[in-house]
């Protein structure tokens, strides 16, 4: 299930039609044909692939009063490892030019160094000299957007710019030029990206933003409260699961790796917390998943 990071991506693209293209240019050096308007198309797939597969976004570039398909771009949000993209990316490639009969691009994003690497290897279809290279857009393409001016012209490149850098120390910065850009917005964008980018920021440029709202801020749009709720979730849940295998470890008690995964693994917080006391108890780690029956 995507998570709701990957839908805030998805959607930053579906507000803002041009900035696949924009990004392709400006961060990636792809030369872009001149376009008059840029429209989001349907991204289902189904008729090549099965009825779950669909494509992130899809972006038409048009030309002319005819609005002559010039280019389209596969924007597809990778935050994890996926051992079926390198199948269906492809896919998506061929079906799209069939369906647009145009010139296509594939633009995975992410915003993690490490799955940015993984998503630039090259996929061999096994067609001779058919290899397809996916374009990436990771957090070092993404433009460190600090000025005013380009926020409110960009809104949207200002939202990514957050949650690519929000956690370095021009995070404060990026947020300053948010708030510029966020009273041009309308109500519904100016929630979802104000939580976006809250969510994002490191601490101490969060708070600098919180006290320039006044009477602080409380999170408005249901996508960011779930967003936040969820990260408090699974903070809790880490440090819960680590007091479990600290305890193991002041006591001298060697944790399996089976025991390890499986209590780095849960989302029960009532069991980490029966975990938690029996694992001060128990004279072997294994007795820890035995007690309940796991």
């Amino acid at each position: 299930m995507p998570s709701v990071t990957h839908e805030a991506l998805v959607e930053l693209f579906k507000n803002r039609p041009t900035l696949a293209a924009e990004l392709l240019q400006d961060a990636l050096g792809q030369p872009i044909p001149a376009f008059t308007e840029a429209r989001v198309e349907s991204s289902d797939l189904a008729e090549i692939v099965p009825s779950d597969r669909r494509a992130d976004a899809v972006i038409v570039l048009l030309v002319g009063e005819q609005e002559r398909p010039a280019m389209a771009i596969v924007v597809e949000v990778q935050l994890g490892v996926d051992l079926d993209k390198p199948y269906v990316w492809p896919v998506y490639v061929t079906q799209t030019r069939a369906r647009h009969r145009c010139p296509t691009r594939l633009l995975a994003v992410t915003i993690d160094p490490k799955m940015a690497r993984w998503c630039s290897q090259p996929i061999d279809t096994g067609h001779p000299g058919w290899i397809l290279t996916p374009l990436v857009l990771g957090p070092q393409g993404v433009p460190v957007v600090t000025d005013a001016e380009q926020a409110k012209a960009a809104p949207e490149v200002v939202v990514l710019s957050a949650m690519a850098h929000g956690q370095e120390e021009v995070g404060e910065a990026i947020g300053v030029a948010f708030l510029a850009a966020a009273a041009g917005l309308d109500e519904e964008r100016r929630a979802l990206y104000g939580d976006l980018v809250l969510s994002s920021l490191n601490e101490a440029a969060r708070r600098t933003l919180e006290a320039m709202m006044k009477g602080g801020y409380e999170f408005q749009s249901e996508f960011a409260r779930s967003y936040v709720a969820k990260g408090r979730l699974e903070g809790i849940l880490e440090a819960k699961a680590h007091d479990v295998l600290a305890v193991f470890e002041v006591r001298g008690l060697e944790v399996p790796a089976e025991v390890r995964e499986r209590v780095l693994a849960s989302t029960d917080l009532g069991e980490l917390d029966r975990w938690l006391r029996r694992a001060v108890v128990v004279s072997d780690a294994r007795e820890l998943l035995a007690t309940t029956g796991s």
